[in-house]
């Protein structure tokens, strides 16, 4: 049950922005830039990114809305995401998204983990600065909306079916403020 009274039945940070538009449309704002925006970074990269991170600070609703995004976009290579949320270093991801997602990995306990060291390692295996600023923004970012979620104890769907639509609707759609509530 939500600590505020939300907009019933609406998951996740839907329900938040919806109970507060002025601050929800900036947050929705970053969330389109980052993930949807022009990037040398697919947007199935960036939403795992964010569905990792998600994972690392246990939001259950990013963590699967995002996954579900991240699997969408990634068509027949999927298994890649699921394969990040269960054991990164060992995954199929691409060098550079490994190295990305460690700089990611330590933005999520705090900044200053992150090391000379472990940008370096990004940039050997090819990461851009704006790749290395984008990770770290999405991991920054996305901290903080885990704790918006679960700060506020928002409706976290069970149900994987829900979390696939979901995806399919931020695939299409990006990230679009939702009317006020009524």
């Amino acid at each position: 049950m939500p600590h505020i009274k939300v907009p019933e039945g609406v998951p996740g940070i839907r329900s938040l922005v919806m109970f507060r538009p002025e601050t929800g449309k900036p947050l929705y704002e970053l969330a389109q830039i980052l993930l949807r925006g022009k990037s040398s970074l697919s947007e199935a990269e960036r939403e795992l990114i964010a569905a990792y991170v998600s994972a690392r600070n246990n939001c259950m609703f990013c963590m699967s809305s995002h996954a579900a995004a991240s699997r969408c976009l990634y068509g027949d290579e999927m298994d890649v995401v699921d394969d990040v949320l269960n054991d990164m270093q060992h995954s199929k991801a691409s060098d550079k998204m490994k190295a990305l997602l460690n700089i990611a990995g330590k933005v999520q306990i705090l900044g200053k983990e992150v090391k000379p060291e472990d940008v370096a390692a990004a940039r050997a295996t090819g990461a851009t600065d704006k790749e290395i600023h984008d990770a770290v923004l999405i991991a920054a970012t996305f901290s903080m909306f885990n704790r918006y979620v679960d700060g506020l104890a928002s409706f976290t769907p069970t149900d994987p079916a829900v979390y696939e639509e979901m995806g399919k609707r931020m695939t299409e759609k990006g990230y679009v403020l939702p009317p006020p509530a009524k």
